[in-house]
């Protein structure tokens, strides 16, 4: 079977990281509801700036949708995305979620 390069660099970017999986596991949980980056903030032990460049990659392989309500943004996770689909199950499947 033939590899294919973006999802590879999709999920190299994704999972680059403890704090973008910290992240992952949020929304993943929460697959209704979107977040603040101060919501998120509070689940996930990190700093802003590094909660706002985790998002910022997850936003632009479109793992994560962001939301402008008002003056807020909030984050929610793209079910849509196959490779998030299947990401969920693999997680739920060694029970990080």
């Amino acid at each position: 079977m033939m590899r294919n390069r973006n999802v590879d660099r999709d999920v190299e970017k994704g999972l680059g990281g403890a704090g973008k999986l910290k992240i992952l596991r949020l929304l993943l949980q929460n697959p209704d509801h979107a977040f603040t980056r101060y919501e998120i903030g509070k689940t996930v032990p990190n700093d802003p700036v590094s909660i706002r460049n985790n998002l910022k990659t997850l936003i632009q392989i479109d793992w994560v949708t962001p939301y402008h309500v008002h003056h807020l943004s909030k984050y929610a996770i793209n079910m849509r995305h196959e490779t998030v689909k299947r990401l969920a199950v693999f997680l739920r499947d060694i029970r990080y979620l």
